[in-house]
């Protein structure tokens, strides 16, 4: 078994990436996503760069994973969100909720989550809150053109609204998040006519 000691603790194989994600997003957060260094990361972890390179050969490769963690912890709050609704379309409804309330309680590492590509490149990776999302549209809407629509209009809705809060376009309210995200006045039929005005 491979570990890094230090006068402190010993890490075993793999936790010492958890510390060090784990302090990258403390980082990320304190100092509002503007510098996030290996260096530093090694000293408040307790090991020497070296043992950092061996996780992370660059910046970059840090800054995706700690976008890919950001990622499973959107759709962690997502899902016990919606399962505390009991699923259906209030539980898609909490799913959008929850996303804009993730990224008022961690604005840093929500814009940097969506500025880095796409970090989900290992093909063994999953994203739990696309997943979660996919899921919930085939559900509503039936077929999968539709599921797709439905899926990306959502998606546009929360992040738009998420955006717009973050930047202090519209006030922060948790209130005004319930009622942008009410949908039953987004996704209600407008008419059966596709030429009617909305």
């Amino acid at each position: 078994m491979v570990t890094v000691s230090t006068s402190t603790d010993s890490y075993h194989h793999g936790s010492l990436r958890e510390a060090l994600i784990e302090a990258g997003i403390a980082s990320l957060e304190g100092a509002d996503g503007k510098d996030v260094s290996l260096r530093a990361l090694a000293r408040e972890v307790g090991v020497s760069p070296t043992a950092v390179y061996r996780h992370f050969p660059d910046k970059q490769a840090l800054m995706e994973a700690l976008a890919l963690e950001g990622l499973n912890r959107l759709g962690a709050a997502q899902l016990a969100a919606a399962e505390k609704a009991g699923g259906g379309p209030s539980g898609f409804a909490e799913t959008g909720r929850a996303y804009v309330r993730f990224a008022l309680a961690h604005p840093a590492l929500f814009r940097l989550m969506f500025t880095q590509g796409d970090p989900i490149s290992d093909h063994q990776a999953s994203d739990p809150a696309r997943e979660l999302l996919t899921a919930n549209t085939r559900m509503l809407a039936g077929d999968r053109k539709n599921a797709e629509r439905l899926a990306l209009q959502a998606w546009s809705i929360a992040h738009g609204i998420a955006m717009l809060m973050l930047d202090g376009r519209i006030p922060a309210d948790d209130e005004l998040i319930d009622v942008l995200l009410d949908t039953g006045s987004l996704f209600s039929v407008q008419g059966s006519n596709r030429d009617e005005s909305p």
